[in-house]
């Protein structure tokens, strides 16, 4: 038992190392002042934070330091893009102070002061409707190509119908598959961030009252209140986590999501797109151009649709995915003429 409380110490304290290691290199490439400095200064709290787990150890027993692969990897990106680009790989690192960029402006940004206040401004939708839309319209760009791909080679409407279940099928299968993995790996991220998040506040409450302080100054308050809106945050052990977790890391632990739901929403709004085009075989009337006419119907209605998340004219943005899915389809069907003359 001893000896796996000292490697899990010995981890802490090399995790703290690595991420003082990391803060001084944020700290360089960072050029807002304010942002450096807390780069800086929380550089400096990890750096307290591994002297305490190197007391416990005892100096004697401990590595010399060297940052990881990956954390010179992140490193490099960092001094390549800057930090904000990154701010998700650095969260993935576990890096404090992401949350500092959120709407940052020159005026500053508005500081939160209740927990009903934190939760609204890390309120992320989940953007149901939005992911419906995009779902279907890659199902129905996608299989409607397909679809015209195998008309162009093949005058058989049975054929046709099979290449458009078959392309239903596989790219739903496919997108829930990947919608899975995704969530599923994000999840587990965020989870054992929170463990470790969970940690650090029972073993020093008051080393992360003075991190969640100076996030707050970089974003524009004074120092001073800036420490009493964080004693106030952290005073509920029952909120604390939370208020960390969102603060210090942009999570919200309340967003992780199901990757099991996810998969099925991914799989659903994909195959809805996918099965217009085929409803003219299902129902056997009027083939190919009654496909072609259907889908064109629904792509320029999905295109106005994808008008509300991008700011576009409705007409305009129709038209466009019009165009853009027309030309899929034309070319596939040019394609497949082609292929089944050649072989024909």
């Amino acid at each position: 038992m001893t000896e796996r409380t000292d490697d899990a110490a010995q981890s802490s304290w090399l995790e703290e190392k690595q991420s003082a290691w990391l803060y001084r290199v944020l700290a360089k490439v960072e050029r807002r002042p304010t942002l450096s400095q807390l780069f800086t200064t929380l550089a400096a709290e990890a750096d307290a934070q591994a002297a305490l787990w190197a007391a416990k150890i005892g100096n004697g027993a401990l590595p010399t330091f060297e940052p990881t692969l990956r954390a010179r990897i992140v490193a490099g990106l960092a001094r390549r893009f800057g930090v904000k680009p990154i701010r998700q790989v650095l969260a993935a690192m576990k890096v404090r102070g992401m949350s500092a960029y959120a709407g940052l402006h020159p005026g500053g940004h508005s500081m939160p002061l209740t927990i009903a206040e934190i939760g609204e401004s890390h309120r992320v939708g989940r953007g149901n409707l939005r992911a419906a839309v995009f779902g279907a319209n890659d199902g129905l760009i996608s299989n409607t190509s397909l679809i015209m791909g195998f008309a162009g080679a093949t005058s058989n409407d049975h054929f046709v119908l099979l290449s458009g279940v078959t392309g239903l099928l596989a790219g739903a299968l496919s997108m829930a598959a990947g919608e899975f993995v995704s969530v599923r790996s994000q999840r587990e991220l965020y989870e054992h961030q929170i463990k470790l998040e969970r940690d650090e506040l029972e073993e020093y409450p008051e080393e992360e009252a003075e991190e969640l302080a100076l996030i707050y100054a970089a974003r524009g308050m004074h120092i001073d209140e800036a420490r009493g809106v964080a004693q106030k945050m952290l005073a509920n052990p029952e909120h604390a986590l939370d208020v960390l977790a969102r603060e210090e890391l942009g999570l919200n632990p309340d967003d992780l999501g199901s990757a099991w739901g996810a998969a099925g929403f991914s799989f659903a709004c994909f195959a809805t797109g996918a099965l217009v085009p085929l409803l003219p075989f299902l129902v056997g009337a009027g083939g190919v151009v009654a496909s072609a006419l259907l889908a064109a119907v629904m792509i320029f209605g999905l295109g106005a649709a994808i008008s509300l998340f991008t700011g576009r004219r409705a007409f305009v943005g129709a038209l466009r995915m019009l165009l853009i899915g027309g030309a899929a389809a034309s070319l596939t069907y040019g394609l497949g003429y082609l292929f089944g003359v050649n072989t024909g």
